[in-house]
């Protein structure tokens, strides 16, 4: 059994404690893309803590059912785990749910090299939801508030969230490099349950090639409006919008204006 650990302020930073705490007491978000495995990098982040102890503090709040929600420092707290180190420093913040995800989605963006598209895709999308939900006027403005913190064009943004719109085995194949984003994205569009459905056949068939990808995309694309007539609406419409999103808003339109005439 592991000694008891008690908590201590060992020092402040801008006007904040650092605490030492015990990371039992440490629970993940509820809410958190990021992935913690225990590869390669994950034994040089365990040896350094052996040698040094953990250089950054992580950054948690306080849980409604006790102990803290750590939303920054969750792989240095399994690098704690993992090095039989029983506590961490920890900065306490009062911080409301919205800008809880922020903190935890902003400093994973800025602090990590490299990030599958899995996890690109899913920060992005609650980040843009957490914006929203704040009071930023549509997923243009929010696209535009990502742009300047991580450089992605606006256009990447919208085609990286129509990743999360995959099913998990698929978003699994774009991160190990199986199946390229393009497709990926195409592929999006399609039902989650049409996806099961087509993969489960390629799977039953042999590998999922890109002629297969192009099979399924090419038998479940709808058609659709000419492109020259399409065309003449565009320009009423925000840029990401598709081809369905500008049709179903179309139609909406036309509904309440026939309701209305006929009122």
């Amino acid at each position: 059994m592991g000694k008891v650990v008690e908590k201590s302020v060992t020092k402040k930073i801008e006007g904040e404690c650092i605490i030492e705490l015990p990371i039992t007491e440490l629970y993940p978000p509820e809410y958190h893309p990021f992935q913690i495995n225990d590869d390669t990098a994950m034994d040089r982040l365990v040896k350094s803590i052996k040698q040094y102890g953990v250089r950054e503090p992580g950054l948690a709040r306080t849980r409604p059912d006790g102990g803290y929600e750590l939303l920054v420092g969750n792989r240095r707290r399994r690098a704690c785990e993992l090095a039989e180190i029983l506590t961490m420093p920890i900065i306490i913040r009062v911080l409301d749910d919205d800008n809880a995800v922020l903190a935890m989605i902003d400093s994973n963006l800025e602090q990590r090299e490299v990030l599958l598209p899995s996890e690109r895709a899913w920060a992005y999308r609650i980040k843009m939801e957490t914006l929203n939900h704040k009071g930023v006027k549509g997923d243009k403005q929010s696209a535009e508030i990502i742009t300047e913190q991580t450089g992605d064009s606006r256009n990447q943004i919208f085609r990286l969230i129509r990743l999360t719109d995959l099913i998990i085995g698929l978003l699994d194949k774009v991160d190990r490099k199986q199946l390229a984003f393009n497709p990926a994205v195409e592929l999006s569009y399609i039902s989650q349950a049409e996806q099961a459905i087509r993969i489960k056949k390629s799977k039953q068939a042999g590998e999922l090639t890109s002629d297969t990808i192009e099979m399924i995309l090419s038998e479940t694309k709808k058609p659709t409006t000419p492109r020259k007539e399409a065309d003449k609406y565009k320009k009423f419409f925000p840029a990401e919008y598709s081809q369905k999103q500008m049709d179903d808003v179309i139609v909406k339109l036309l509904t309440a204006w026939k309701l209305e005439k006929s009122a």
